[in-house]
């Protein structure tokens, strides 16, 4: 019975500082975000980052995409001028691969330019 009591009190000793430590950095938090909403958002439109144009960043887009998909068709071109070239039955070529590599990562690349 002793035993148990020791091994409780050495528990909450151990538990309860531990705790309250534990809850100490999430009310200093609390703490330095606003409490009204709306002077959030005032401090978010008085901020004095530089706005973007969307038109802009489209045509930017557009001509990226332009350039990977012209890229994409080289490399494709490429590649199925060296699949002709090698009997890939018997050898598959370390360039070929590479190849399909950078063709897949294109690939993504322009699928994720072109969702925005």
């Amino acid at each position: 019975m002793e035993s148990r009591r020791k091994f409780l009190t050495t528990i909450i000793a151990v538990g309860v500082p531990a705790g309250i430590l534990a809850l100490a950095p999430s009310g200093q938090l609390r703490a330095q975000l606003p409490q009204n909403p709306e002077q959030q958002k005032e401090k978010e439109d008085d901020s004095h980052r530089p706005k973007f144009d969307p038109k802009l960043i489209l045509a930017a887009n557009q001509k990226e995409i332009k350039k990977n998909v012209e890229k994409l068709y080289d490399l494709a071109s490429e590649l199925k001028a060296e699949v002709e070239k090698t009997d890939s039955v018997l050898v598959l070529s370390v360039a070929m691969l590479r190849k399909t590599d950078e063709i897949e990562k294109l690939a993504k690349e322009i699928r994720s330019r072109a969702k925005g």
